[in-house]
């Protein structure tokens, strides 16, 4: 059963006075999410993630498409839908003067467990999610990967067949970002689905199992992380070298067949080649006898961000870093 399909789903928002005509923040999205699998939504803040998340929770009206979610069409069981799915927002929905524990069992009574249930499952959840050393204090007090781990919480308490989780470890430490992975690999074995937006690379090459880029409100690329790093190539060879040199090693390197493209970034020449063991050896005597002096040489795999420069023609990471300066 496919958890989330998506057809040509839009989402408009009508201009502000004297601020131009209407924006479209979601462009004609298709998506297509698997039973038992993490599903990334990977881009820059701005990309669309949020508002296709908020729509396919319910929270937002569409503009125009179709969705499918659990089961249920989103236009016309919105109700069903609710039922069946956890929802954990950037900003959390604990009540900060309550205990993560009172937390917990207040969320079960909210989605209709009698208290004996919702006391039942947070004991429950206490011991799966580890939350022992602290969930009898007030929430008030806790650090920011405590806080999130009681979200988790209440985003299952009433075990949903497909939890959305919008940034999940914005802010966190990175020991607290690699427990909270370790939390929500645990949920998904026990058969819950799992749809997190993300902007950290790592997050999602490590979690996930099919990743979507979004860009502009459009779906730049979908597919398993080996899926989309093959659409870019196998290797990356990056040569420093004079900047009057660069000429003469693009006219030299890019007939070559085992070069499938070629890039100038950031002062350096990027080579991207299906076997870079193979080509190097080959590439750096030819640059030798053009008298082309090589400063810098590196060879690596295809990183996510890679990928994302590839489909966008921008690079993920220098877009956190612009977001990180302002």
């Amino acid at each position: 059963m496919d958890m989330i399909v998506t057809e040509d789903l839009c989402k408009t928002f009508p201009g502000r006075s004297g601020r131009g005509g209407p924006v479209e923040a979601v462009k004609h999205v298709n998506l297509r999410v698997k039973q038992g699998e993490i599903f990334g939504f990977l881009g820059p803040n701005g990309a669309g993630k949020t508002t296709t998340m908020r729509m396919l929770t319910t929270l937002l009206p569409p503009s125009g498409g179709k969705a499918r979610v659990v089961g249920y069409d989103l236009a016309r069981e919105a109700g069903k839908i609710r039922q069946k799915i956890g929802y954990v927002s950037q900003k959390g929905g604990c009540y900060d003067l309550a205990t993560g524990y009172e937390n917990l069992v207040l969320q079960g009574r909210l989605y209709g467990l009698s208290k004996a249930a919702a006391v039942k499952k947070a004991d429950e959840l206490v011991r799966v999610l580890h939350l022992e050393e602290y969930c009898h204090r007030k929430v008030k007090t806790y650090s920011g990967g405590q806080r999130r781990h009681i979200d988790l919480g209440m985003g299952v308490m009433h075990d949903p067949a497909l939890l959305f989780l919008d940034e999940p470890t914005t802010g966190l430490d990175p020991t607290s970002r690699a427990n909270f992975w370790d939390e929500i690999r645990r949920l998904c074995e026990r058969g819950i689905t799992v749809f997190l937006t993300t902007h950290y690379l790592d997050e999602a090459d490590s979690l996930c199992d099919t990743i979507c880029i979004m860009d502009h409100g459009t779906v730049a690329a979908q597919g398993t992380v080996l899926e989309l790093k093959r659409q870019v190539a196998g290797d990356i060879i990056t040569i420093g070298m004079a900047p009057d040199a660069f000429g003469r090693a693009e006219a030299l390197l890019r007939p070559r067949a085992d070069v499938k493209e070629l890039r100038r970034a950031d002062g350096l020449l990027k080579l991207y080649v299906e076997a870079g063991e193979k080509a190097l050896p080959e590439i750096l005597p030819l640059l030798v006898e053009e008298n082309i002096a090589v400063t810098t040489v590196e060879m690596t795999r295809v990183s996510l961000d890679e990928v994302f420069l590839k489909m966008t023609g921008r690079s993920l990471l220098d877009e956190d870093r612009k977001e990180a300066a302002v």
